[in-house]
Parts: structure tokens; sequence; C-alpha cells
């Protein structure tokens, strides 16, 4: 224990600290390679832009297009706070904190449960 908190805790917050600045790292400069391509086509980053397509978003990459870049990258902001909570949930399982286990499960049943409904509702 370090300062009455176990340090497999105090381990698992540093690693979701770097995770979630790689995490933002990562989003950022994929959504301003996507802005800069905008720019490079003429395309005014305010003008919209085409609706998700998970099926398209390779082939888009693969031909620099800019809204797989942006695309990209707010799916990367999307999943920090999942990838967040599921790596404490596995820390509070090592640590065998059962109480917490069940909130974070909690919470990725909330998630996934938010998620399922808006793919499955129309606008």
């Amino acid at each position: 224990m370090i300062g009455g908190r176990p340090a497999g805790v105090l381990r698992a917050e540093r690693a979701i600290g770097r995770l979630l600045i790689g995490i933002t790292c990562v989003s950022v400069v994929l959504m301003l390679i996507g802005v800069g391509l905008l720019i490079a086509r003429g395309i005014s980053p305010l003008s919209g832009g085409p609706a998700l397509d998970l099926g398209r978003l390779p082939s888009e990459l693969l031909a620099l297009g800019p809204s797989g870049f942006i695309w990209l990258g707010l799916l990367a902001v999307i999943a920090a706070p999942i990838a967040r909570v599921t790596v404490a949930l596995f820390a509070y399982a090592r640590d065998e904190d059962w109480l917490m286990v069940g909130v974070s499960t909690g919470i990725l049943l909330v998630i996934a449960v938010a998620i399922g409904s808006a793919l499955v509702s129309t606008v």
C-alpha cells in the first residue's frame, strides 16, 4: 500500500494516464492530417462532411481521403473512455476489488447499450 492505496491500483492509474495521453495525441494528429487534406483539396473544414461509414473507412485512409482521417481521429476520442474503464476493470479484478469490478462492468454495459441503441435507431 502506498498512501492508503494498493500499489497495483497506482500502477494501473499511471498506465491509464499514459494510455489516455497516447490516444489523445493520436486523435489530434489524425484530425490535423484530415483537416490539412481538406485544406489542400480546397474544401472548407466547416462545410460539413460525409456520414460515418465504417466499411469505407479503410479505403478512405488508403486513398488519403480527409474524411477517413477525421473519422478515425473522432473514433479514437470516443474509444478513450472505453479503454480507460476497461483497463480499470482489469486492474480492479487483479486486486480482487469486486465492487469496483461490478461498477466498471456496469459502466461498460451502459456504453454498450448506448452504442447499440444508436446503431439501430433512425434519426
